[in-house]
C-alpha cells in the first residue's frame, strides 16, 4: 500500500505494479500488466473510499427494476410483432426465445396468466439451464425430496417455431410421484 495524492486516500497496487513520478500505477514489461494494475488500483481505492456506499443507496431496488422489465417489455411489444424476440434463454448451445406472443402464447400470455417479474424470469432461466426434459416439449425444475416433485414447468412450441416459449408457470398440483 502507499499513500494516495489525498491525505488520508490510500491506494493498493498489486504485486508487480510500480507508481511513477506522477503516482500512476505502471510496470515496465508489458501493457496489458499496465492497463490490469490501473483497473486494480482505481477498483481498490474506489471500494476503500468512505463515500462508496453511496452511490449505492441510489440504485432502484428490485421491485422498480422488475416494473422497469415489465413496461420495458411492453413497450416493445406494442411497437414490434408478435415474432419479435424479446429475450433468449440457453440450454448449453441450444437456444429457446421469448417472443411478444399473442394472449395464447409467448410474453403477453405469460404476464396475462402467470405475470411476469424478475422471479419468473429466474425460474425460466432456471428451468432451461438445468431442468430436467418434461415431456411437453420443455423443461421443469423439481424439488430435491423423494420422491421429487415438480415446481415450475415451461412449455416450447408456438406458431413463431419449436423452440419458442410458449408458456411458463408454477406447478400448483404435482402429479403422482413414484415412491423412492
Amino acid at each position: 500500500m502507499r499513500s494516495g495524492a489525498e491525505p488520508g486516500v490510500t491506494t493498493w497496487l498489486p504485486d508487480g505494479c510500480q507508481p511513477d513520478s506522477s503516482g500512476e500505477s505502471v510496470h515496465l514489461s508489458h501493457s496489458r500488466t499496465i492497463k490490469s494494475c490501473a483497473v486494480t488500483a482505481v477498483v481498490a481505492t474506489a471500494l476503500m473510499a468512505p463515500g462508496a456506499g453511496a452511490a449505492v443507496a441510489s440504485q432502484p431496488t428490485s421491485g422498480q427494476a422488475a416494473d422497469a422489465a415489465v413496461a420495458s417489455f411492453d413497450a416493445l411489444c406494442r411497437s414490434h410483432d408478435r415474432n419479435y424476440v424479446l429475450k433468449s434463454y440457453y440450454r448449453g448451445p441450444a437456444k429457446y426465445n421469448l417472443r411478444c406472443g399473442t394472449s395464447t402464447w409467448g410474453w403477453k400470455h405469460i404476464k396475462a396468466r402467470h405475470g411476469w417479474n424478475a422471479t419468473m424470469d429466474r425460474k425460466i432461466n432456471a428451468a432451461f439451464w438445468s431442468g430436467k426434459p418434461n415431456g411437453r416439449g420443455g423443461f421443469s425444475t423439481y424439488t430435491a425430496s423423494c420422491p421429487s416433485i415438480e415446481k415450475f414447468r415451461t412449455i416450447l412450441g408456438t406458431p413463431a417455431g419449436p423452440n419458442e416459449l410458449l408458456t411458463a408457470y408454477k406447478v400448483n398440483s404435482p402429479a403422482a410421484a413414484a415412491k423412492c
